[in-house]
């Protein structure tokens, strides 16, 4: 039974990887999607084949709905822009860190090769590309990693600043997201109308990699859960969601429940990006279960913290919601996605599920002859 439940645990665990859902408070702090300041990308977040491609700081909001202010990158199409002006695909991206070095907007994807090649195929269909660093990422303030409620207000304040301040951009828009920015994506697409208000089109939304129920996952964290070593990112992933919990609900006191060693990395993975995190994590022979003192669950209400926090809802779509998923995917519980869809289409929510036999990072490109033109049956 033991190892049973220690391979449960480990499946879990590395289920959880990279992914961006719901929590915190819903309501926008006043004057969000203004732009502040505009740049030029950094060279390694150039998007190739990008006619023009700049860095905006605009006005959103984060945790407690609290002002903050966010950043994202603007990618446009080369030749004119169309009747109406470019329509828009919002960009959720992937787990890149909590650094403000790791910013997708400073450094560009961690899966170059990956990224490029999908965000290119929707730049030559015609549509630019609003990527939203999320907040705490490339500015101040802390990342509230997988708050994707907060993610959400970043990915609409984005569109409604691009939108509002490039006249070649069109109010007409589309949420697209991998992993992180899959559940982001999700999220965001429960909220989009209410969060955009009558100046924005929003149209639907495209989720690949989406993670499910990972609040099941949080909640086993504790001394000895899970007492072996795990996989470099996965080992990443799980400092990154005690950073967002923390994040979320400072009162909580998370450290509190840690060893010195859990101190140490927490505070570390708070400012270093995915890739270097996951090889000292490697180096050290870390192993999540001695991180911990006491374990998550001495916290009071932890379920319900974690669901408002991580939980993917269940209903309220009012556009349409694709969801590709990799069979052979294990950086998320792909039985728990098949099974958040199977309950999306239960509640009669405009959902859509193709599954495809690739592992979490093939489901992307391996999605495009589907979601294409289902995007574009979105614009039709």
């Amino acid at each position: 039974m033991r190892k049973l439940r220690t391979a449960a645990v480990t499946t879990l665990f590395a289920a959880a990887a990279i992914s961006g859902l719901p929590g915190g408070n819903a309501t926008a702090a006043p004057g969000t999607g203004v732009v502040e300041s505009v740049e030029a990308v950094a060279a390694p977040a150039v998007l190739p084949g990008s006619a023009t491609a700049e860095r905006i700081l605009y006005t959103s909001t984060t945790v407690g709905a609290q002002s903050t202010v966010a950043s994202a990158a603007v990618y446009f199409p080369p030749g004119a822009p169309p009747a109406g002006g470019w329509p828009i695909i919002a960009w959720a991206h992937g787990t890149v860190g909590l650094g403000d070095s790791c910013a997708y907007s400073v450094a560009g994807p961690g899966a170059v090769e990956r990224d490029w090649a999908y965000l290119g195929k929707w730049l030559e269909q015609g549509y630019a590309i609003v990527a939203a660093d999320y907040a705490g990422l490339g500015t101040p303030g802390e990342h509230p990693y997988l708050n994707g409620v907060v993610e959400a207000h970043n990915v609409v304040d984005a569109v409604r600043a691009a939108s509002g301040h490039y006249p070649a951009l069109s109010n007409k828009w589309v949420v697209v997201g991998q992993s992180q920015g899959g559940g982001a994506a999700v999220t965001t697409a429960r909220h989009a109308t209410e969060f955009g208000g009558p100046g924005l089109d929003y149209r639907g939304a495209v989720a690949t990699g989406v993670p499910a129920y990972i609040e099941n996952i949080l909640a086993l964290m504790g001394p000895g859960m899970p007492p072996v070593k795990l996989g470099a990112h996965t080992t990443g992933y799980a400092l990154y969601l005690l950073n967002g919990l923390r994040t979320t609900y400072p009162e909580l006191d998370v450290e509190s429940l840690l060893s010195d060693s859990g101190r140490y990395w927490l505070e570390r993975a708070r400012t270093e990006c995915l890739s270097p995190l996951g090889d000292a994590l490697v180096a050290d022979g870390v192993v999540i279960g001695d991180l911990f003192t006491r374990p998550l669950s001495d916290i009071p209400d932890l379920n319900g913290l974690l669901t408002r926090y991580l939980g993917l809802p269940e209903s309220g779509y009012d556009r349409p919601l694709f969801l590709g998923q990799g069979l052979r995917d294990t950086d998320v519980i792909t039985p728990e996605t098949l099974r958040f869809a199977g309950v999306l289409a239960a509640n009669r929510q405009p959902v859509t599920l193709k599954v495809y036999p690739a592992d979490h990072d093939g489901t992307v490109n391996d999605s495009l002859p589907d979601s294409v033109p289902f995007v574009r049956d979105l614009f039709a």
